[in-house]
């Protein structure tokens, strides 16, 4: 059984990786904050014993936003 999965894994790990290597900086930092929030949203559901993908959502939701705004900052701090 562990072996069937082994190569799906793979290969969608190699698709993940390879879909990234286009991105501007915004890009990078909005995915970045998507996946941290919803890594750490899931987690924080675990604990609590609420609804992991509801907190999975909000999380990358969150995330994604803080990493726009971050984003904003660092361009707005190189302009000045």
């Amino acid at each position: 059984m562990k072996r069937t999965l082994i190569l799906p894994v793979i290969l969608a790990g190699g698709l993940l990786v390879s879909g990234c290597s286009g991105m501007d900086t915004t890009e990078q930092r909005v995915l970045s904050g998507g996946a941290i929030g919803a890594g750490v949203g899931a987690v924080g559901t675990v604990l609590t014993g609420g609804c992991v993908s509801c907190g999975a959502a909000i999380g990358a939701g969150v995330g994604a936003g803080a990493g726009y705004i971050h984003d904003r900052m660092e361009k707005k701090d190189e302009d000045e």
